[in-house]
Parts: C-alpha cells; structure tokens; sequence
C-alpha cells in the first residue's frame, strides 16, 4: 500500500518532481513499478514542503486520487520547494477519517508518512497504545495504524530522540508487537530525511552537495538509484546517505521484546 517521497535540494517547482517524472508519483497512483501490495494507490495523497525562512511546512491533503485534483496542478506548477514529503495513499482497511488519513502527517518541523500496514491491528498495537500520553493519543490525527505509528514516533522525537533512532525505535517496538508487519516510514524536518526499509521497496538518489531523494520506487530510470536493502534504516541530508542494518526484534533480543535500539550507522558510499 502507499507510495511516497522526500527531496532535499535546490527549489523545484512541486510539479517537477511529482507530476512530471515519467514514473513519479502522479503515476505511481495508478500505475507503480514496484509496488509489492496493492496496485491502485485512490485513497488520498497530500504533500507538504517547506518555504524559506519559515521552520514549520505547509500541507495540501485530499480524501481522493491525485489524479482528479485540478487545484493540486495548479498548486504543483507554481509552488516551490527545496524540501518536501509527498505521499499517495491505498488504504488497508476501510475508514471515515477522509483526507485526515492521508500522509504526510506533521507536528512542529516534521513531516511523516508510513508506506505498509500493521498487522493485527487495532488490537496487536493497543499495548504500545496504553504507553502514549493520553493527550497525544487524543490528538492523533486519524484513526489507523499509521497514525497511531506515527503518534509513537512523535512520542520519541518529543523526548528528544533524533530523526532516525525516533523511527529506528519504532519500527523494532512495532515489529515486535506485530510480526509480519510492513513498515517503510519517512520523515523528514525540512534539513534532513530518515526513513526504514521494512516489508516494501525503498530507493535513493543522491547528488552530494546538491540533492538528495528518496521515494518507494525510483520516478525516472536513472542510473544512479540506488535500492536499500530491506531491513535498513536510512538517514540522509544534501550531503551524506548512511545506512544501518536493522534486525528482527525477535532475532536480535528474543520473542517478546518490546523495543530495541538500532544499531550505529554506517556511510553509503555515493554513486560517483
């Protein structure tokens, strides 16, 4: 389920590079490469992106297809950016939360967005539920596994956990709770993105010093795409891409665990 993206780099008009790609994510709500779960992606889209000088993104979010949005192309072709989060959304189960469902959530400088499902749910992940402040539960967005996700990894960017340990942490306590789980996540606060590797496809492509992109699949057949290796965490700026393995809770400290820490990360060598 879900396709989505995030960019680092240069200002772009939006349209440039979720509309005009010729698999970008415009496509990819009718007709992704790589999608492994779900083949029409209907259920809502939004993006939010980051203007000069101002911390906190703006959003645009819609119940419907991206494709049926005439504001959307209007707003795509004259809106600029050089930080973004754009997602499409093929729902698990049916709701009524409409296009408060719709990624990318956000709370002060983030912007977030789940591409998977949990399994079990809503009963696999009421315990880690029970662990939130009832506040923050109260105040979730919407009422589906991703927001409940992203509510526990807001917990932890709130308690001063870094970008990529925040969702590091999350998904080994998800995965924990919900085996069988899929859950690439993204998040980005406008200067850096972190996202995970876990049950569905995740690529990169970078340019030190200029961009640096990550999405579900690659929006152009370039070469210098790079897939990361299921299982992995990605932490990313205009600069740098490091990558660090994540194991299966349940191998790496038994059945049962609730939570883990990730490991250190590593530097990906970019593609010269």
């Amino acid at each position: 389920m879900c396709r989505h993206i995030a960019y680092l780099g240069p200002d772009e008009p939006l349209g440039r590079l979720l509309v005009d790609p010729p698999h970008g994510l415009f496509r990819q709500s009718w007709a992704p490469r790589r999608q492994r779960h779900g083949t029409v992606n209907a259920d809502g889209f939004g993006v939010g992106w980051y203007a000069e000088g101002d911390p906190v993104p703006g959003r645009y979010r819609r119940s419907g297809p991206i494709w049926g949005d005439l504001s959307f192309a209007d707003l795509a072709r004259v809106v600029r950016s050089g930080a973004l989060l754009g997602a499409v959304r093929d729902a698990t189960a049916p709701g009524a939360d409409g296009e408060a469902a719709a990624a990318p959530f956000a709370a002060g400088p983030w912007l977030f967005s789940h591409n998977g499902a949990v399994t079990g749910w809503p009963r696999s992940l009421a315990p880690l539920a029970h662990g939130l402040p009832p506040d923050e539960l109260l105040s979730m967005e919407a009422r589906n596994d991703s927001a409940l996700v992203w509510a526990l990894a807001l917990n932890r960017l709130r308690g001063g956990d870094e970008e990529a340990q925040a969702l590091a942490d999350t998904v080994l306590e998800v995965a924990a709770a919900a085996p069988g789980s899929r859950l690439n996540l993204l998040l980005t606060n406008g200067e850096t993105i972190a996202a995970t590797a876990w049950g569905d496809t995740l690529w990169y492509l970078a340019e030190p010093g200029r961009r640096t992109v990550v999405a579900s699949e690659p929006y152009d057949d370039d070469p210098h795409w790079r897939q990361v290796p299921d299982r992995t965490l990605l932490a990313a700026s205009r600069t740098d891409v490091l990558l660090t393995p994540l194991k299966d809770p349940r191998e790496a400290y038994g059945p049962g665990t609730p939570s883990a820490p990730g490991a250190p990360g590593r530097p990906e060598e970019p593609p010269s």
